[in-house]
């Protein structure tokens, strides 16, 4: 049994090792977070489905695209709601970019933190795309496949740089507003479009804009 538990031990200093010398390493941190963005899109893509599937009356109704893309929503509010929460927290209150902080320019600043979040917004922008592409035009015109390619591009600069971070933040700030447009499309797909919900929902959007 003492041989069994050191073997098991051993095993998992070596798997600790390598998720900590390779895969959390700045060098690897790119690549592994758009790998976990693009996972974190497959899981939220089906956790979509499933709790639809169990808790909306009308998704069984719904047709084979429209119950895509309403999965494919789900990736988008969820996806907007974490880097919207760390973009705030990067531009107001994080000390990485604080005037405080006199050892480099604020444009070249930069953290293991502030890749990976860019790194998982990526791994998104890469799988949407790829959805868009795979069911053009269903999700999108070329319009979106513009928005996104510029997008990916100028998010995957500033990961692989280092360099304005801040900026790309503070741009990232503007993802607050999806998950309320999200939700106007719901509702609407939902047949809600005469609702107080959806009503407040589109109040709530205006002044999200204003703010953002």
């Amino acid at each position: 049994m003492t041989a069994v538990s050191m073997t098991v031990k051993s095993y998992q200093n070596q798997a600790q090792m390598l998720f900590k010398n390779y895969l959390l390493a700045d060098s690897f941190i790119p690549y592994t977070s758009i790998l976990g963005g693009i996972l974190a899109c497959k899981v939220a893509y089906d956790l979509t489905q499933l709790i639809s599937s169990f808790y909306i009356k009308t998704y069984p109704g719904l047709t084979k695209i429209q119950r895509v893309e309403w999965n494919n929503r789900g990736i988008s509010t969820i996806h907007a709601i974490f880097v919207s929460a760390l973009s705030l927290y990067f531009v107001f209150w994080s000390d990485l970019f604080s005037d405080r902080q006199l050892a480099n320019l604020v444009v070249f600043r930069s953290s293991a933190l502030s890749t990976f979040g860019l790194g998982v917004s990526v791994g998104y922008f890469l799988s949407d795309l790829g959805m868009i592409l795979w069911l053009y035009p269903s999700l999108g015109g070329i319009e979106y496949v513009i928005h996104h390619s510029f997008s990916g591009i100028a998010v995957a600069y500033s990961m692989f740089t280092g360099e304005a971070q801040l900026y790309t933040y503070m741009i990232l700030i503007s993802e607050v507003t999806t998950p309320e447009i999200n939700m106007r499309w719901y509702l609407h797909t939902a047949g809600m479009k005469r609702s107080g919900a959806y009503l407040i929902n589109g109040v709530v959007i205006f002044f999200v804009w204003l703010v953002s």
